[in-house]
């Protein structure tokens, strides 16, 4: 059986009323590859009944801004609300995910909007994914900090050894006060940051 024919008879399906038809994960993760279809999704999961599509753009404007609709700027708002309505809602609307009526600018979850859920959430395991990243960036930055100060250290010490005329002036309990301190900003910094 040729893929066209296989879509074509689970089309007929769902029409017929059986939404037992499973998509495959290469469709979904296909679909929810533009973080603009995620964000669609998820409003309307977390919404009752139909919405209207302007709802849907300006809540989609606002997660994308990370701000609140309120705050939303027109360009913004009409930036996603063309997309939307162009391109993304059809077609989710075409793969039955959901029922666009695009002329009355109605949306609602279609019967295959399910299937999607698991990948909408930020579960507690998905969080911490995301915390254990978060805690990974924010060390390789204050590793560069200590490994600069190190190399600073080595070259001052490194002058003085060569007797660098200004450097190997200063008294050498200055210079290790110096890098003493440095390090000790930093350790304080980054404690305080924390």
């Amino acid at each position: 059986m040729s893929a066209t024919t296989q879509t074509l008879s689970d089309k007929s399906s769902l029409e017929n009323g059986d939404e037992s038809y499973e998509l495959s994960k290469d469709k979904i993760f296909h679909l929810l590859q533009t973080q603009r279809r995620r964000y669609a999704l998820r409003y309307l999961k977390e919404q009752d009944g139909p919405v209207e599509m302007r709802d849907l753009a300006e809540q989609v404007a606002a997660w994308e801004n990370d701000t609140t609709v309120q705050a939303l700027a027109s360009n913004e708002r009409q930036r996603v609300y063309i997309a939307l309505y162009q391109s993304h809602l059809p077609k989710l609307d075409n793969e039955d995910i959901i029922d666009y009526n695009q002329s009355r600018g109605i949306v609602k979850r279609g019967p295959l909007a399910d299937q999607f859920d698991p990948y909408l959430e930020l579960n507690d395991t998905t969080s911490d994914e995301l915390s254990d990243t978060e805690d990974k960036i924010d060390s390789d930055r204050w590793f560069r900090y200590y490994r600069w100060v190190t190399a600073m250290s080595a070259g001052t010490f490194a002058a003085v050894w060569l007797n660098v005329p200004i450097i190997s002036s200063a008294p050498i309990q200055t210079l290790g006060a110096m890098t003493v301190g440095l390090y000790a900003f930093i350790s304080s910094a980054q404690f305080a940051l924390r």
